[in-house]
C-alpha cells in the first residue's frame, strides 16, 4: 500500500510531498515527522527507497508506507501528557514519533509479535537518543517494547488514551480493541481493508469512521496444541515519574531555554527545514530616451532601466546563494549542539551528564 506521493530524495522531501498531498495537516505531525528519518530505520543497503510512498518489508522488518504512517498520526490527534499503545510496533518508527508528541509525562507503550523486531527497535531507539540532533529539541516520552501476541493481552490490562494496531484486524476482534480503550479514547486500526477511527464516547458506545482504503497483512493467530494455555502479554506497568526522571526533564528543559531552544520555539516548530533563499535578481542600470509632457510640449529626458545579467551571472548568483546556504546550515547545527555542549561542561560527575543526555549503559 502507497505510491500516493512522489519520491523525495530526502527525508524533508518526503514530508514536503506528503504536505503537499494533504496527508500530513497540522504543525505536531510535521515536526515529528522532520524530526525522525525515515531512512534511519532501513537496513544498510535499502535506504534508497525509504524516501517513496511505499511500504518496505525485510524478513520480521516492516514498514508501512509514509502516507499510511501519516494518516495514522493525524487521525490520533495526539497532545501531550496522553498514553499510547502501538499493537504491532515494529521498528518503533512511529511510536518514536508519537513520543515527540506525547511529551515525558506521557505513556509509550509497544508490543511486538517477533523477538528480533523488538531487539532492532530498541536498537534503533538508542541510535535516536545518543545520535540525532533532533532529539533534543523536544521533550521525550521514550517508547517501551515488550514481546508478545497483541491478541493475547491480559484482561486485566489497563486502558489507553491512543491505541493504534499495524496489522489487519477482523470483526471478531474489533470489540476485544475496543475494550483496551478509555472513554474518550481514539483507536486506529485496519478493519476489512479500511483503515478506520474508532472514538469511544462512552462506556458501551462508539463513533466509527473510515479514514482510507488500505491494504494491510492480518493480525497473527496463535497456533496452540489441545489444551496448551496461550502465553499471556503483561504490559509495561503504568508508573509515576522518579525524583531522579523529573530533575532531568526540568535541567534539561531550563538548559534548553539558555540554549535559545525553549517550549516557545517548540510551538513554533523545533524542527523545521532550513528555508531556502530565494535567488536575488542582479541587475545592471542602463539610460533609455523617453519623452514626457510638460504643459502642452513634449520633452526629452534621460531615465535608468534595468535589465537582468545574462545566464553566466545567474550562475555566479546562485553559487552565492549555495554558499550562503551552507553556511546558514553550519549556524543551526552550532545552535543545536550547544545544547549538549552546554551539559557536557556542568561541573558534575560524568555518569550524571549521561544520565542528562539519556545515555544508557548496556
Amino acid at each position: 500500500m502507497g505510491g500516493a506521493v512522489s519520491a523525495g530524495e530526502d527525508n524533508d522531501d518526503l514530508i514536503d510531498n506528503l504536505k503537499e498531498a494533504q496527508y500530513i495537516r497540522t504543525d505536531r505531525v510535521e515536526q515529528a515527522f522532520r524530526a525522525i528519518d525515515r531512512g534511519d530505520y532501513y537496513l544498510d543497503g535499502y535506504r534508497d527507497s525509504a524516501y517513496k510512498d511505499l511500504a518496505w518489508k525485510h524478513g520480521n522488518i516492516h514498514l508501512s508506507a509514509p502516507c499510511i504512517y501519516s494518516e495514522v498520526m493525524e487521525a490520533l490527534k495526539l497532545q501531550p501528557g496522553l498514553s499510547f499503545l502501538n499493537l504491532g510496533s515494529g521498528t518503533g518508527y512511529l511510536s518514536t514519533m508519537v513520543g515527540l508528541i506525547i511529551g515525558p509525562f506521557g505513556v509509550n507503550h509497544g508490543v511486538e509479535l517477533h523477538k528480533d523486531v523488538v531487539e532492532y527497535a530498541r536498537d534503533k531507539l538508542d541510535s535516536f537518543i545518543k545520535e540525532s540532533e533532533s532529539f533534543d529539541k523536544f521533550e521525550f516520552c521514550e517508547p517501551v517494547f515488550v514481546v508478545g501476541n497483541c491478541l493475547e493481552i491480559s484482561t486485566d490490562s489497563h486502558q489507553y488514551d491512543r491505541i493504534y494496531c499495524g496489522a489487519g484486524v477482523q470483526k471478531d476482534h474489533e470489540n476485544y480493541m475496543k475494550v483496551l480503550l478509555k472513554v474518550g479514547g481514539i483507536l486506529v486500526m485496519p478493519i476489512e481493508d479500511q483503515l478506520t477511527q474508532i472514538t469511544r464516547t462512552g462506556q458501551c458506545t462508539w463513533e466509527s469512521k473510515n479514514i482510507l482504503a488500505v491494504s494491510f497483512a492480518p493480525l497473527a493467530q496463535q497456533s496452540r496444541a489441545d489444551g496448551d494455555k496461550p502465553d499471556t502479554v503483561q504490559l509495561p506497568p503504568v508508573t509515576v515519574r522518579t525524583l531522579q526522571d523529573l530533575s532531568r526533564i526540568y535541567i534539561r528543559r531550563t538548559l534548553r531555554d539558555l540554549a535559545g531552544g525553549g517550549e516557545e520555539d517548540q510551538a513554533r516548530g523545533a524542527v523545521q527545514r532550513v528555508p531556502q533563499k530565494r535567488k536575488r535578481r542582479h541587475c545592471r542600470r542602463r539610460r533609455i530616451n523617453t519623452y514626457v509632457f510638460v504643459g502642452n510640449q513634449l520633452i526629452p529626458q534621460m531615465v535608468e532601466s534595468e535589465e537582468e545579467h545574462g545566464e553566466e551571472e545567474n550562475k555566479d548568483a546562485e553559487e552565492e546563494d549555495k554558499e550562503e546556504r551552507d553556511v546558514g546550515d553550519i549556524e543551526i547545527l552550532k545552535q543545536t549542539n550547544m545544547f549538549r555542549d552546554q551539559i557536557m561542561a556542568l561541573p558534575l560527575p560524568e555518569s550524571l551528564k549521561e544520565y542528562l543526555l539519556y545515555y544508557r549503559k548496556k
